[in-house]
């Protein structure tokens, strides 16, 4: 497995991680937690060492299963997880980055993954109601305490990141990113080009449509998030298959699989991204790893940009009212 750093900041990882939150919440029922320490435990096997969770994914489940499953690892992988989100007394997730909640989510976190350190340790989405040179200022406390590594931020706008940055450098911010979401290129990326900040793309492949085993007629499980995505309506998902095709049609040229191509291409754009696909099957766990292999040249680059330029993607990637929490 190729390494990769995150920015300047000097934290190396593999270059594909792993994301962890389906196997908890989202995507229908959790899986077996047996079933997801033996594909943890085949990941590290296979040389990831960048695992993502957050306090929110189950609640608290997630992050139990990652302290479990690598417990054996110590010292050998980096978990990434997150605080800022918690749920009310309705059961309704609410922003909270005031920083005593930050010390308490700290606390349980580190209890829950069996670990002295976070690695790398995020504010899950910007919190309007808290400074965030607040939030800054707390997790540089955490680190200068030996709980923290370093510092990430989800989601956040430039502005944010500049602020947070400025009290507390920031290794890494985790936004989607994709061929079908690419709005970071516009601000995002220039502006963590120019901090050395390192990039973790979360939803690699689009939901799972990217790997072209979604279409039109996909039925999802009754808890599965993506019965309420606006891009995964029926009529999105036909309109958007133009995009599966041409990951299809490079795909057999590089004799690679659509969502192998998706990742390259994610790879392709800078040295310091590291995309985090999630699973729960090994198979698509192996697939995934494949993608590291394949190597797109500048003349393959420019054909999907070409191609791709005359797709336009239907359908929001949130429902309105999640879309308004992000800072993007």
């Amino acid at each position: 497995m190729q390494k990769r750093k995150l920015g300047k900041s000097g934290l190396e990882v593999s270059a594909l991680g792993l994301g962890c939150m389906g196997m908890s919440i989202a995507y229908g029922p959790p899986a077996d937690k047996k079933e997801m320490i033996v594909l943890i435990c085949k990941a590290v096997e296979r040389g990831i060492t960048l695992f993502d969770t957050a306090e929110i994914y189950g609640p608290y489940t997630n992050e139990e299963l990652l302290g479990e499953a690598l417990a054996p690892f110590r010292g050998k992988v980096a978990i990434a997880t997150k605080f800022g989100i918690k749920l009310d007394a309705s059961g309704q997730q609410v922003q909270d980055s005031r920083p005593e909640r930050i010390r308490q989510s700290i606390e349980g976190s580190l209890k829950r993954l069996r670990v002295d350190a976070i690695d790398l340790y995020y504010q899950h989405r910007v919190d309007p109601e808290v400074p965030i040179e607040e939030v800054a200022g707390t997790v540089k406390d955490l680190i200068q305490e030996g709980k923290v590594k370093y510092f990430g931020l989800s989601e956040a706008g430039v502005q944010t990141i500049r602020r947070a940055h400025a009290v507390q450098p920031v290794t890494a911010v985790e936004s989607e990113y994709s061929l079908w979401w690419r709005r970071p290129e516009e601000e995002l990326l220039p502006t963590l080009e120019e901090l050395g900040i390192g990039f973790v793309p979360f939803s690699p492949l689009g939901k799972g449509f990217l790997t072209g085993k979604i279409d039109e007629n996909t039925m999802f499980d009754k808890n599965d998030f993506r019965n309420i995505v606006p891009r995964f309506t029926p009529g999105a998902r036909k309109a958007n298959q133009a995009l599966v095709d041409l990951l299809g049609t490079i795909a057999e040229k590089k004799k690679a699989t659509p969502a192998q191509i998706a990742l390259a291409w994610l790879l392709a754009q800078k040295p310091w991204i590291v995309p985090i696909p999630g699973t729960t099957k090994l198979h698509r766990l192996d697939e995934n790893i494949g993608a590291v292999d394949v190597e797109l040249t500048p003349e393959d680059l420019r054909d999907i940009e070409s191609a791709a330029a005359k797709i336009a993607i239907q359908g929001a990637r949130y429902p309105e009212a999640l879309e308004k929490r992000t800072g993007l």
